[in-house]
């Protein structure tokens, strides 16, 4: 999106800037279906899909001009084994076994990527069996790891990747992958990584998706509070075993062609099937539109930590940080970490504010470019809705008893320069 169509809409952030989470909303099971990419706007996007955090599907179009579609894909559109075995043959990937529950997800091991295209090969040529199970590529890292190849762009709809932005700056990981995997092979029922949003480009093959608003996954819970691992498994009819099962509405359904995007929102829990052999992109991203979400996951998966531990409290002079470690080694990050994730996006739109737009960075195909894309008014918005969550992640009693002497700069100064910054922008 150009920044005179940006510039257009700053009634529309200033309205959004302002107003509190949306809600969620339970759709009739219709998913939009976006065809046309020169009609579409980010400002569209960010209006029908982000704030209402509904899901859409966008056409081929938006990933046609993509170096993976291109390379990737036989004349009938089958996965090109001889290409990506060029291109990655010795790299070592995470592989799931999609026949074996291993609490509730698969196990995986790391198997160098010509073995495992050698399996998928033999399991096409067998009738797609094997004495070795269904394996599935899964989250697989592979931009990190081959920066220079030309898989793939972000679309701009997706640009503003919070998640991604703060893990590059500190060069530890991301949340971008690539999946492959034969017809048959699945996802179980799960909710993404901090109840981030995702999206999803097939470049080859169908997935179908089953997708639960936030909320409707209580219904589907055991009687101990668990959720399923199979959400089309019979025993869910089991009343005795799930008692509110019948309370549930049925799932949101989509079938999802090649080339085409899905776009998951916030905190829906989901299920995905790969009806042919299949090869995708996917990212989680969080952003201004659902930071508050990411914040309430964490307070519950702490709240969640401090029951499980609770008898240990009195004996235990440091129980709150154990309780910490434990949630970070559960969820990836803890309260410390959280509030450095914020300090690194607000700083980087201060920047912006205060030194103005880069044209050069704005070119680049990164989360931190994106800021310079998508424009002033857009930073302004991240810090308004950066200063609310770090508002409440201040007055946090868990977050006050831990050692804050490390943060810099504190939290009390880094929430009046956010607040000057936005002062200062908006006269």
């Amino acid at each position: 999106m150009d920044r005179a169509t940006f510039a257009c809409s700053t009634a529309f952030f200033r309205d959004y800037s302002s107003s509190s989470q949306s809600t969620f909303c339970l759709p009739t099971g219709h998913v939009d279906f976006i065809d046309k990419v020169e009609s579409f706007t980010y400002s569209d996007f960010f209006r029908d899909y982000l704030i209402p955090n509904h899901p859409c599907v966008f056409s081929a179009k938006f990933t046609d001009g993509w170096g993976s579609r291109r390379n990737w894909v036989t004349w009938d559109g089958k996965p090109d084994f001889d290409y990506l075995l060029q291109k990655f043959g010795d790299a070592i990937v995470p592989v799931a076994n999609c026949d074996v529950k291993e609490y509730n997800s698969n196990p995986k091991e790391q198997l160098p990527f010509k073995e495992y295209v050698n399996y998928w090969k033999e399991y096409i040529k067998n009738d797609y069996r094997s004495s070795r199970g269904c394996l599935y590529l899964k989250d697989w890292h592979l931009s990190r790891a081959f920066p220079e190849q030309d898989v793939y762009t972000t679309p701009v709809y997706f640009s503003s990747d919070w998640l991604n932005e703060y893990w590059d700056a500190i060069a530890v990981d991301d949340y971008r992958f690539v999946y492959m995997g034969p017809k048959g092979s699945w996802t179980p029922f799960h909710a993404d990584v901090f109840r981030s949003y995702s999206w999803s480009a097939n470049i080859c093959g169908r997935k179908k998706w089953l997708l639960y608003p936030p909320g409707q996954e209580d219904y589907l819970k055991d009687r101990h509070g668990n959720l399923p691992f199979d959400v089309t498994a019979p025993g869910l009819q089991d009343k005795s075993v799930y008692p509110r099962y019948n309370q549930s509405q049925p799932p949101v359904e989509i079938v999802q062609e090649a080339g085409e995007i899905v776009f998951i929102p916030s905190g829906w829990h989901h299920q995905v099937y790969n009806l042919e052999d299949t090869i995708s992109i996917n990212h989680n991203w969080v952003n201004g539109c659902n930071v508050a979400i990411m914040w309430c996951f964490l307070q519950d998966e702490l709240a969640a930590v401090q029951r499980e531990i609770n008898e240990w409290k009195d004996p235990m002079d440091d129980w709150h940080l154990q309780c910490q470690l434990i949630m970070k080694s559960c969820t990836g990050i803890d309260y410390k970490e959280f509030y450095n994730f914020l300090k690194v996006i607000a700083e980087n739109r201060i920047s912006i504010l205060e030194n103005g737009l880069d044209d050069e960075a704005s070119a680049k195909n990164t989360p931190k470019a994106a800021i310079s894309t998508l424009g002033m008014l857009h930073a302004v918005f991240d810090l308004k809705r950066t200063v609310k969550v770090l508002t409440s992640l201040s007055a946090n009693e868990d977050f006050k008893k831990l050692d804050l002497t490390s943060l810099s700069p504190p939290p009390e100064a880094l929430l009046h320069h956010l607040k000057a910054a936005i002062d200062t922008a908006l006269l």
